[in-house]
């Protein structure tokens, strides 16, 4: 199991694979066409946020976006990347998403590939951890790495798996197949969820 030494490790020798240097293609591509104009921008938690790309899309559409990771790197490397334009509208704190109070209500909570980096034993604690993060009525929103392997991270996840966790916390509004890295592609399912009361 990958401990948050393990991931500073990873960011202080610059072996972070999965940093693409731009936002998820999904996340992209639903700010650009899924959210309807009008819709409460709010406070957005972005768990696992490394170098931060994800937070900062979020602040450009609008949202009060705070980002969340166990290294120290990743957010000190996260504050460093942050026009000073978005400031305002940006938040990176290191921290434990699964373990942690949030510090302020958030009205969205989003991840992009979170979930099957985490060890399979601890899956219930990120369902209860979404929950408990999110305002009654808030929006989780969710891209998944659908692979079918034991070891990771990544872990492997389906999707039935994912209906079966989180569907007693959360109603599911939309599932889709989004933009991906062309490594991916075709491999991600976005799911977005509304919390339960």
């Amino acid at each position: 199991m990958m401990t948050a030494s393990d991931w500073e490790a990873r960011y202080q020798s610059q072996d972070t694979p999965w940093d693409k240097g731009e936002a998820s293609p999904g996340l992209a591509e639903f700010l650009a066409t899924r959210l309807e104009p009008g819709t409460n921008r709010g406070r957005v938690a972005v768990p696992g946020c490394g170098t931060g790309h994800d937070v900062r899309a979020w602040a450009k559409a609008g949202f009060d976006a705070w980002g969340f990771d166990l290294a120290p790197s990743a957010v000190r490397l996260a504050n460093e990347r942050t026009d000073p334009d978005l400031r305002h509208r940006t938040h990176f704190v290191q921290g434990d998403f699964l373990q942690d109070s949030p510090p302020t209500p958030f009205d969205w909570v989003f991840e992009h590939t979170l979930f099957c980096a985490i060890d399979p034993t601890k899956r219930d604690e990120y369902v209860q951890a979404a929950h408990r993060w999110l305002v009654p009525g808030g929006y989780l929103l969710a891209v998944h790495y659908m692979i079918r392997v034991e070891q990771g991270p990544p872990f492997g996840c389906h999707q039935e798996e994912l209906i079966e966790r989180f569907s007693p916390r959360f109603e599911l509004l939309q599932g889709w197949l989004p933009a991906s890295f062309p490594n991916r592609a075709g491999r991600e399912l976005m799911l977005w969820w509304r919390r339960k009361d």
